[in-house]
């Protein structure tokens, strides 16, 4: 008997051979271009909690805000930033490098290595900058892959460094300029009128910070995903950043803000100068002026860079002990960023072409590794929001070593050699002054933490 019914073609004829195909296209095109997706998200995640103390550093010193409310603010404002302008997201991806020689395995590396710069500095309380070490990932391992005529020499000097040069400067004297008005403005007020007074300004002016940003940081990824995109061949090189790239860096960015940078917000708020909320107001509306500035016309300019520079100002403008130690070493930090970061980023395109086709997992795998590290040696000294405002070690002696001079004679006819207080410090009558033969009083000491 004859059957008429009609047979299904064989699926699975000639299937041996396109598997081994379909696998090899995904190893070498499909799987780099997610690593670098995902690796740029954890990049803006890194980038949140490490800068979350430049927006609300002063604003937690001066308990203008709590803790976690001051970090759930600054990530609702990083997301909307993020959606406000992405004139920095086109320097990043066409400006600094020349997207013809990008590949996967060139943006993979230059994230890694920001990343690994990031969460050292991170974890030894330094303000760097990540914008500063994205770039330099970039720029490393553009060299690394085909040397220096790769790179946009013009750009990275108009774009990034003098703009870095400039930033702080120009950062400390509005700030220095704006807290010698508002103390002379505000002179003979009743401090309690002062400090309520101010500590709203505060917060408007955190809130500025917060979102201005989101407006700068969070298109740095956005850059770097689109150069990947390019890359990968998934977009035109003229092409504009897709909305779920904007969507997702903003997101990622205010998921890590919302963790705290901690350290980071304890060495701005306490380590640098001691605040109070006029000083506080002065920094965060400068440093809010010159970073949505820089957003508009396109510089990827550091936020650390300019936020620090504000709380300097601020220390300088009210006349305060600023602890040059502490800023020295952030300087320091500063101008190793660039380099540190493009020297992780070369290695790293290193091992990728030395392993091939399975380079960017290892590389990868190598990141993960490296951040379990790290965070494992945080846990040693945590700082959170329980202790981000306890006293700055070395604040007293540092006090002591620069502030001035007065002798002062009590009752006893003896003498006793004061300095300038913190402004938050309690008042001392001349009564509980120690006389001779009496014991001085003892304070237990502070916690310790990690200093820069």
């Amino acid at each position: 008997m004859n059957d008429d019914r009609k047979v299904a073609p064989d699926v699975t004829e000639g299937f041996p051979g396109v598997l081994p195909h379909l696998i090899v296209v995904a190893v070498t095109t499909t799987l780099p271009l997610v690593l670098v997706i995902i690796t740029a998200l954890s990049f803006d995640f890194t980038n949140g909690f490490h800068d979350t103390g430049n927006a609300m550093a002063t604003s937690v010193a001066t308990g203008a805000l709590k803790p976690r409310v001051a970090v759930a603010m600054c990530a609702v404002l990083n997301l909307v930033g993020a959606f406000l302008s992405l004139a920095v997201a086109a320097t990043v991806a066409k400006g600094l490098v020349d997207a013809d020689v990008v590949t996967l395995p060139v943006v993979l590396a230059g994230l890694v290595g920001a990343i690994t710069w990031n969460l050292v500095t991170w974890l030894k309380g330094l303000p760097s900058s990540s914008s500063h070490a994205l770039v330099g990932g970039v720029v490393g391992a553009v060299l690394a892959a085909v040397g220096t005529h790769g790179v946009l020499w013009s750009g990275l000097v108009s774009k990034v460094l003098l703009p870095a040069l400039l930033a702080p400067l120009v950062a400390m004297l509005v700030s220095a300029t704006g807290t010698w008005i508002t103390h002379r403005v505000t002179r003979g007020v009743p401090e309690g009128t002062t400090r309520r007074g101010y500590r709203f300004g505060q917060i408007g002016g955190a809130g500025l910070i917060s979102l201005a940003h989101g407006t700068n940081d969070a298109q740095k990824s956005m850059g770097i995903i689109l150069l990947a995109l390019i890359a990968g061949g998934k977009v035109s090189q003229d092409a504009g950043v897709p909305l779920w790239v904007v969507g997702s860096c903003g997101l990622a960015m205010a998921a890590g803000t919302y963790l705290g940078g901690w350290r980071i917000m304890r060495t701005l708020g306490k380590g640098l100068t001691d605040v109070d909320p006029r000083q506080g107001m002065a920094a965060d509306t400068a440093s809010a002026a010159i970073i949505m500035m820089s957003g508009h016309f396109g510089y990827s300019l550091s936020t650390t860079h300019v936020v620090s520079g504000s709380v300097l100002g601020t220390g300088l403008g009210a006349r305060r002990t600023v602890r040059w130690s502490v800023a020295g070493r952030m300087v320091a930090g500063w101008v190793v960023t660039l380099p540190a970061a493009a020297a992780v980023a070369a290695v790293c395109y290193g091992i990728e072409h030395l392993f091939g086709a399975a380079g960017s997992v290892v590389v990868f795998g190598l990141l993960l590794v490296a951040s379990g590290v790290i965070w494992k040696l945080s846990r040693r000294d945590a700082v959170d929001a329980s202790n981000v405002n306890d006293e700055w070690v070395g604040a007293t002696a540092n006090a002591a070593a620069d502030a001035p001079v007065v002798v002062m004679a009590d009752a006893a006819g003896m003498t006793d050699v004061l300095t300038d207080m913190p402004a938050d410090a309690p008042a001392v009558s001349s009564a509980s002054q120690h006389t001779a033969g009496s014991q001085p009083s003892t304070t237990p000491a502070p916690r310790p933490f990690a200093t820069v």
